[in-house]
């Protein structure tokens, strides 16, 4: 469940532009990558790949 306003904010924007919100939470990883393909193929699975990436993912660590 969404925790905080900015995870509820991604979940919006993944709906607009599903990789962007994947950039936020995981960074320049295979999960952007896998993202922009699902986008290309088709815009659902891009959205469904973005929340699950949201709702699975803590925090990104920064270096």
């Amino acid at each position: 469940m969404a925790s905080s306003t900015s995870t509820i904010l991604l979940y919006f924007l993944a709906i607009w532009i599903p990789f962007l919100p994947v950039a936020i939470k995981r960074g320049c990883t295979a999960d952007l990558f896998i993202n922009i393909a699902l986008c290309i193929l088709g815009w659902i699975p891009g959205v469904i790949h973005a929340w699950y990436i949201i709702s699975k993912t803590e925090k990104v660590p920064v270096p």
